[in-house]
């Protein structure tokens, strides 16, 4: 019915998920807080409030960048390089199962190879 033009263009679609995905979790950053320290390394926990407000808006600005044509591609590729610092949370989560007791072992164990699909989809949606 009142489809945007952007919705029209190729990618639109998946910048706009992109966006809202990354927006969504830096929000999340501030809402939860507590379930994002937890999963700072050790060698950074004594900043992990810091760690955690930082990163969060890290994905705030990555995710409003994305949805404006003049940020775009920086963005995407702002994206990617968030999505590597923040690998090593993934990998001590994964290693570290007992603590995330919450959390199945597989899924820990999952999310690392989402990792480089997710910096995919940043390069590719802000590439078009």
């Amino acid at each position: 019915m009142g489809s945007t033009v952007e919705e029209k263009k190729p990618g639109g679609r998946s910048r706009r998920l992109l966006a809202g995905f990354f927006i969504a979790s830096g929000v999340n950053h501030f809402v939860i807080p507590r379930a994002y320290r937890q999963i700072v390394p050790p060698r950074l926990q004594q900043d992990a409030g810091r760690v955690v407000a930082v990163s969060g808006v890290a994905e705030l600005a990555g995710g409003v960048g994305v949805l404006l044509p003049s940020t775009r591609r920086l963005s995407g590729l702002w994206l990617i390089a968030l999505l590597a610092a923040v690998f090593p949370a993934n990998l001590y989560m994964a290693q570290t199962p007992g603590r995330f007791q919450r959390i199945p072992r597989w899924a820990l164990y999952g999310r690392l190879p989402l990792q480089p699909l997710m910096m995919w989809w940043a390069w590719r949606a802000t590439r078009r």
